[in-house]
């Protein structure tokens, strides 16, 4: 088929590079001449493994190309994905400008039987609201289609290659015919191909992600009484997790979840309750408890330097919001940053990838390094915000050689308390009791 992917961020480029392996002739459609030029010689704007040699094989074979020509990349497309941006504005509500004026755009060139895909995170009833207006623009009926995204960063081609399902939202039952012969080679292990309304599968995207979310804030929260319980999160999350009923997934303890997803999706999810004037507790809940729990790592560390920082060296390891990523959009990482600097400490920064993006945030308040043991030279603290693999099995006695003060804050739970004892370091994780070398548990620093 003949594809067109309007929009070459995370999501339109993974998608469309991902067709384009699978021998489809796909063309990326972006308003940005110099990122289209960029891509046309191979370079790609974000981060994400695998992506960069997959890209530049399927430009050399002829099956992947990227134009600013509106009429070039449509006026042949059998399918035109829409994989624009839809940011939160002010009071939450996704901001749908962008897709819009893609819709007016494609109008004049569309062919038919073309069937105009919502790639876009986008609220319930966007769908219809596109068909309507392009129905207003051609004078004629048109195809119109939703297919939400559950790519995560870091693992996004494993994720559209091998998904647990696709979902679609259609009217029509040759719209679904369609889309099911484009993801046909994707679903060869039996994985789900679910076609329904358009409303439900708008709704599906983000009633999954607030889900995911759901569970982040509530095993955080329950970390935090554990805290004052001096019990460990640790065995409570294999207490439940092993009820079949529950699992493990997304029931990890950190810093906080951040990124371009659940944070943006969670809010929306919210307006479109209030949009029929409905309460949305739980929802307001997950977003508050985010919130605060990204401030639990400074907290830890203002109790334990009484509140003084200024002028202390604290090293950062891990910036974007995940691993696998450069993504630093909401980034539990920044939080901690601005207060750190608010307080007057020196702050050092580690992150495998991330680091040039963080640079456009802080400039030369902070001072960067590549090794992440050189940021401890003479540092006063260490904090883990972002688990990277890198970071899982540091030389313990090298950390304490190198810190002036051999303390950790964790904000991850890397590492087990039996790695600790006889190094020298005073351990703060989340959830769990400190450790402090050479001894017991210690009490709690409230």
């Amino acid at each position: 088929m003949k594809i067109t992917m309007i929009g070459v961020g995370y999501v339109g480029l993974v998608t469309g590079t991902c067709f384009a392996d699978s021998g489809h002739d796909v063309t990326c459609l972006d308003i940005d001449e110099a990122k289209v030029l960029r891509l046309r010689d191979g370079e790609i704007p974000i981060y994400e493994p695998g992506l960069s040699e997959l890209v530049a094989r399927n430009i050399a074979v002829g099956r992947l190309s990227f134009t600013t020509d509106v009429e070039e990349a449509v006026s042949s497309a059998d399918v035109v994905f829409l994989a624009v941006g839809t940011p939160s504005g002010a009071d939450g509500s996704a901001d749908l400008s962008a897709l819009w004026k893609v819709v007016d755009s494609i109008a004049p060139y569309l062919l038919d039987d073309t069937i105009v895909v919502t790639k876009s995170t986008v609220p319930v009833g966007t769908n219809a609201a596109v068909y309507d207006r392009l129905v207003a623009l051609t004078g004629r009926a048109c195809h119109v289609a939703s297919n939400p995204e559950f790519l995560k960063e870091g693992t996004a081609i494993e994720d559209f290659t091998r998904p647990d399902r696709v979902v679609v939202g259609v009217r029509a039952q040759h719209d679904a015919d369609v889309l099911h012969r484009l993801y046909a080679p994707f679903l060869r292990t039996d994985r789900p191909f679910l076609a329904m309304s358009p409303e439900s599968a708008e709704l599906t995207k983000y009633v999954a992600n607030a889900l995911l979310a759901t569970k982040i804030s509530f095993i955080n929260q329950m970390s935090n009484l554990c805290e004052h319980c001096r019990a460990d999160v640790d065995d409570v999350r294999k207490g439940i997790g092993h009820d079949e009923r529950i699992g493990f997934a997304f029931l990890f303890p950190g810093a906080g979840y951040g990124g371009s997803c659940f944070p943006k999706d969670v809010r929306a999810l919210v307006n479109t309750f209030h949009s029929h004037g409905l309460e949305s507790e739980i929802l307001d809940a997950v977003d508050r408890v985010n919130e605060l729990q990204k401030q639990q790592l400074q907290n830890k560390i203002e109790g334990f330097f009484d509140h003084d920082l200024n002028g202390r060296a604290i090293a950062v390891w891990g910036l974007a919001f995940k691993p696998k990523t450069d993504d630093i959009r909401e980034a539990p990482a920044l939080v901690l940053i601005d207060r750190l600097l608010e307080l007057g400490a020196d702050v050092r920064v580690s992150d495998p990838v991330a680091m040039e993006n963080v640079f456009q945030v802080f400039g030369k308040r902070l001072k960067y390094f590549v090794n992440p043991m050189d940021a401890l030279d003479d540092a006063d603290a260490l904090a883990i915000v972002t688990e990277w693999s890198q970071f899982r099995n540091p030389d313990f006695k090298e950390i304490s050689r190198r810190m002036r003060d051999a303390v950790i804050f964790d904000g991850r739970n890397l590492y087990p308390h039996t790695a600790i004892p006889d190094t020298g370091i005073t351990y703060f994780s989340m959830g769990r009791p400190p450790v402090i070398s050479n001894s017991s548990y210690v009490r709690l620093i409230a």
